[in-house]
């Protein structure tokens, strides 16, 4: 693509604010200044990327996916209610592109939260029939044995609905803590399950997506990542 289709993929600005910058030198790609708005550019080969002499993120294109921590109190919407939007902890640059998070977390849940541009990739990693393992950590209300993690692998009725709901594996770390995983996404499914088995869920924290955890960041950080079947 040319380096104004690329300032724009990347969010930078308008189109006449791209063309502005690099009429007036202020773009640098991998260090070297460019002027020429129509030059063309290999995104795979972007290392850096500076306007006005400040570094920008090199989004890469045309598809990114990002891992994010996510931190209690914000909502998975674009258009929260109660609470900030998750997507106030990407950068300006990032949130200019269309995203969408791979299924949703409840403001009160943390843990990991994948967010793309890639509407195929969010389709396989959110249809049933794919099973991609969810592991959440639960703190629960009242002590709990392995009753409650057979009840759960066994199968539980979800109230208003008709079909019974297994957690692939549910195993107690103590007798306050459940780590469950599940191949589904209902809408509040393991707050639900857990209050069918019984229990209650005082605290809920997905610690697994797939291939993916968040031991490498703190609450409210994210960075790229890379899935091996992405388009």
């Amino acid at each position: 693509m040319n380096l104004l289709k690329y300032l724009q993929a990347q969010g930078i600005d308008t189109r006449k604010g791209c063309q502005w910058l690099i009429k007036n030198g202020l773009v640098q790609i991998n260090g070297e200044t460019q002027t020429n708005e129509k030059a063309e550019v290999q995104p795979e080969n972007v290392q850096t990327l500076t306007i006005e002499g400040e570094d920008a993120i090199v989004v890469p294109l045309p598809y990114f996916y990002i891992l994010l921590n996510k931190p209690a109190d914000y909502e998975t919407s674009h258009k929260p209610r109660d609470y900030a939007s998750v997507f106030t902890l990407l950068p300006d640059q990032v949130r200019a592109a269309d995203i969408q998070a791979i299924g949703r977390l409840d403001a009160d849940t943390t843990g990991v939260l994948l967010i793309t541009n890639d509407g195929q990739f969010n389709h396989r990693m959110t249809s049933p029939k794919h099973k991609v393992a969810k592991v959440y950590r639960v703190t629960l209300k009242h002590p709990a044995d392995e009753k409650l993690c057979r009840s759960l692998k066994n199968g539980v009725l979800l109230h208003d609905d008709n079909e019974t709901v297994a957690a692939q594996e549910a195993v107690l770390r103590d007798e306050k803590t459940l780590v469950m995983t599940i191949t589904e996404g209902k809408y509040h499914q393991v707050k639900r399950m857990v209050a069918a088995a019984g229990n209650r869920v005082e605290h809920l924290h997905r610690e697994r997506f797939g291939q993916w955890d968040t031991q490498d960041l703190a609450l409210g950080e994210w960075r790229f990542i890379k899935p091996e079947n992405a388009a």
